[in-house]
């Protein structure tokens, strides 16, 4: 694939300028029925990606973190209370053990702003994922 294999038609706009231009998108969840209007950019949960730091420079742009899943409870309080305004932009990171449900589940009951999970699994395809 190379760029003569693509072809991009301009199209006419009512726009003046790249500064009106919103790439904001709003999201229905199918079985929770919230929304949530955000640039739909995702910083991975990596160890020295998807930190608290990167959480609070990406929100007042509304882009996402997947919080990377080593934070302690401690922390993520000590960040909700450090940056409120974050907490919706943000993932928590879960690994499929009973020790990571269990972790999980504390973090959202503290921290009921935060109402996205990012599920960490090497092989989404193997037996164990489909069955925790």
């Amino acid at each position: 694939l190379d760029f003569k294999d693509v072809l991009i038609r301009p199209k006419r706009s009512t726009l003046k300028s790249r500064s009106e231009v919103s790439v904001e998108r709003t999201f229905k969840f199918k079985h929770s029925g919230r929304t949530l209007t955000a640039v739909p950019l995702l910083a991975a949960n990596m160890d020295t990606v998807g930190t608290f730091e990167m959480a609070a420079a990406f929100a007042p742009h509304k882009c996402i973190v997947c919080i990377h899943k080593h934070y302690s409870l401690e922390e993520w309080l000590n960040f909700k209370t450090s940056s409120p305004e974050a907490l919706p932009y943000v993932a928590c990171s879960t690994g499929s053990s009973t020790s990571d449900m269990e972790k999980t589940a504390a973090i959202l009951g503290a921290c009921p702003e935060v109402s996205m999970i990012c599920l960490d699994v090497a092989n989404g395809y193997s037996e164990f994922f489909v069955e925790a």
